[in-house]
């Protein structure tokens, strides 16, 4: 049930793509709030049942306090901001080769792969097209961010012999992913990684980031958090809204909190881009952790 919804979901995905891109409105960066508001709501809410899982794995370390919980994951996301604050070229090397991964992974991870060797390599690679894509289509303003977050990055990877084999990669590791009969499972790969090469050629960054990670990345992460809960989407969902509303509002509530002072020192564009993204990585490393340990156990 859940590989038949993800293929319309990437279907649909696919061609409100298409359709997008033929607004020539979208393609300067007058749309970053609208995008700052999307992650603050849909983009991090997919992580919001972390608590819940948080507390499972107390479970099976026989730990009754669930503020361990807590502290831990916090304490990781402030180690991460600490980190950026005294190396930032380390920091954001480490977030961009994890998140690579982590987009692959979990983009691809409706399917039950079994016996493949270096299969996190091919995770890598396809979600290395998140990255790669945007230097490919708009080195100079993606050069930019990097800029505003203290970043700066060799001039081989941003030559079109370095980008153009990793996308060429990233596309081919769809193949390796997935190798069996279903037509419609290998579909969702190629159409998601074609998704993501359109979203990158017309749209500025931000916002072809943006919508991937809200509406392709967190939505199917979304589905499969539903469908634990219930099999029957339709029932499962407000139980999951239920249960994402509390932490989605707090973090998009601190979000704002330091959006608002630190917009009096580098001005809402350059405010919203550091948040969105020392944001996410803060938050992107305590979420991987916690689903390396709960898959271990």
């Amino acid at each position: 049930m859940i590989n038949k919804i993800n293929f319309f979901h990437s279907i649909i995905f696919f061609n409100v793509c298409i359709f997008f891109s033929a607004f020539e409105i979208l393609r300067d960066n007058s749309f970053i709030i609208f995008s700052f508001f999307l992650i603050l709501t849909i983009g991090i809410s997919h992580g919001a049942l972390d608590h819940e899982k948080g507390k499972k794995l107390l479970k099976t370390y026989k730990i009754k306090n669930t503020e361990v919980f807590y502290l831990s994951y916090v304490g990781v996301a402030i180690f991460v901001i600490l980190i950026w604050i005294i190396n930032p070229i380390l920091l954001l090397s480490l977030f961009l080769i994890v998140a690579a991964y982590h987009f692959g992974k979990e983009d691809s991870d409706f399917i039950k792969t079994k016996n493949l060797g270096f299969l996190e390599i091919f995770y890598f690679l396809k979600g290395s097209l998140v990255i790669s894509a945007p230097l490919l289509f708009h080195a100079a303003e993606t050069i930019e961010i990097f800029k505003i977050l203290n970043f700066s990055i060799n001039e081989y990877i941003l030559s079109n012999s370095f980008l153009i084999p990793i996308v060429i990669l990233s596309i081919l590791s769809n193949f390796f992913l997935y190798r069996g009969n279903n037509n419609d499972l290998r579909s969702i790969l190629f159409l998601d990684s074609f998704s993501i090469l359109i979203l990158n050629y017309f749209f500025n960054p931000i916002l072809a980031f943006t919508i991937y990670f809200c509406f392709l990345h967190s939505i199917r992460h979304s589905l499969g958090l539903i469908s634990e809960i219930n099999k029957n989407l339709i029932k499962g969902f407000p139980i999951f809204l239920k249960k994402i509303i509390p932490l989605t509002l707090i973090t998009a509530i601190m979000y704002l909190i330091v959006f608002y002072f630190i917009s009096k020192i580098f001005g809402i564009d350059e405010s919203v881009i550091k948040i969105i993204f020392i944001g996410l990585a803060s938050l992107t490393f305590p979420h991987i952790l916690l689903e390396y340990l709960v898959e271990k156990k």
